[in-house]
């Protein structure tokens, strides 16, 4: 799909995945002309399920896009947490009265599906969709910034960069590194034929937490299919090697788990695996008029379902920000992009903090052996079915509405 045209744009986005087409979408939405950049020959995602919390699923609505979403996707009745070694449940959420609290769903859908219901909405919108465009470099000059790629320059008043966890954009703000956890995802979505001889629900989210290793089972696609996650600490990356994560640490990995994880094993895809990264919080996403968005500023590991969610957050309130100009009487042409990008870069980054460093805890504590995982059972055990402590920072409020902004607005 390309749909690139001559006319010049407000804003250039670079990266066609879900915070990408989440950034073009909330833009086009208050009136800007958006260009997207994909380096692939089409745009897709590849992937099985993601989780979507009821703080992305209230912007989904906001943006028109929810009853779409839900009719691809599944509604489940609670988040379940069971021990890995014995089976015997820990905590759960209860996410009818997640959804009561928080004024949103929680909700299951393939990555694909979500990514597709973008996709289309930018279509609508008018966004110009470019592919096989590879951007390799930036340049500012007079309030303006340039995507440099081997077809030219496209120049317009900011960038976004949306372009993932190796962003060419980031080394504008920082020195570093992609950080390894040494653990290592497999995953699979099956028919849900495939799962009813195991006696599997496909009404919840169920979590197994393991001695260095998880597994995660919840239907798709309105119930005819189910995705399953088998994630574990990997013995050769400790070590060094190159080749790590390979199928023979899967089954080791899970050797001495309960009947239930077992005997989803097998259903894991075994031909590709995913490399557990995350990256260091940065304190600044913005240079010039060159903005990190997604995972380019803040990817996170998965213990909180937040990657995609997180960059949703970030097209939202950019957004926000520029839409409150524009409701002011400011123009597309009069925009103080400057003090736009300087609100969004005031609230964001802390944010993602948090949520980074939080992601990394629950995957500590998720994982513990011996005492401690015994210790980590009894506190699950003991804690209340309604006790939202842990998550109201995270899922609130209980409405998005013209005078309440949402948490992610708010320096915490």
């Amino acid at each position: 799909m390309t749909t690139h045209t001559k006319d010049t744009v407000d804003v250039v986005v670079v990266g066609g995945g879900i915070g990408g087409l989440s950034n073009a979408l909330a833009l086009t939405r208050k009136g800007l002309r958006v260009r997207v950049f994909e380096r692939a020959a089409e745009f897709g995602e590849v992937g099985a399920g993601l989780q979507i919390a009821p703080n992305c699923t209230r912007i989904l609505d906001h943006w028109g896009l929810l009853e779409e979403v839900v009719s691809l996707g599944v509604l489940p009745e609670n988040i379940v947490m069971k021990d890995a070694v014995d089976g015997s449940e820990l905590t759960r959420l209860d996410l009818k009265d997640v959804e009561a609290r928080y004024g949103a769903p929680y909700m299951v859908i393939h990555r694909s599906d979500l990514h597709g219901v973008l996709l289309r909405a930018c279509e609508r919108a008018g966004v110009d969709l470019v592919t096989d465009v590879a951007v390799t470099g930036y340049e500012q000059q007079d309030g303006q910034a340039t995507a440099i790629h081997a077809g030219g320059r496209e120049t317009a008043p900011v960038v976004i960069a949306a372009d993932g966890i190796r962003s060419v954009a980031r080394p504008l703000l920082v020195d570093d590194e992609p950080v390894s956890s040494s653990y290592v995802a497999y995953r699979g979505a099956v028919p849900a034929a495939q799962v009813e001889a195991l006696g599997v629900s496909m009404r919840d989210v169920v979590v197994y937490v393991g001695p260095k290793c998880h597994f995660v089972q919840y239907p798709l696609r309105g119930g005819e299919m189910f995705n399953q996650v088998a994630v574990f600490e990997s013995p050769k990356a400790l070590a060094g090697e190159e080749d790590w994560g390979t199928p023979d640490e899967l089954d080791a990995a899970f050797v001495d788990t309960c009947t239930e994880v077992r005997a989803g094993l097998p259903l894991m895809w075994r031909d590709r695996w995913w490399r557990m990264f995350d990256r260091e919080p940065i304190p600044t996403w913005v240079t010039g008029r060159v903005a990190l968005s997604g995972d380019s500023a803040h990817a996170p590991l998965q213990y909180l379902a937040q990657g995609a969610v997180m960059a949703m957050e970030d097209a939202y309130v950019l957004s926000e920000h520029v839409g409150s100009q524009l409701a002011a009487g400011a123009t597309a042409d009069s925009l103080d992009w400057d003090a736009a990008l300087a609100a969004y870069d005031a609230v964001r980054p802390e944010h993602c903090r948090r949520v980074l460093t939080t992601a990394r805890a629950w995957g500590e504590l998720w994982h513990h052996v011996g005492d401690e995982r015994l210790w980590r059972n009894a506190v699950m055990r003991a804690r209340d079915v309604h006790d939202y402590g842990f998550v109201d920072w995270l899922y609130g409020p209980t409405a998005l509405t013209p005078d309440q902004e949402p948490p992610m607005f708010q320096p915490l």
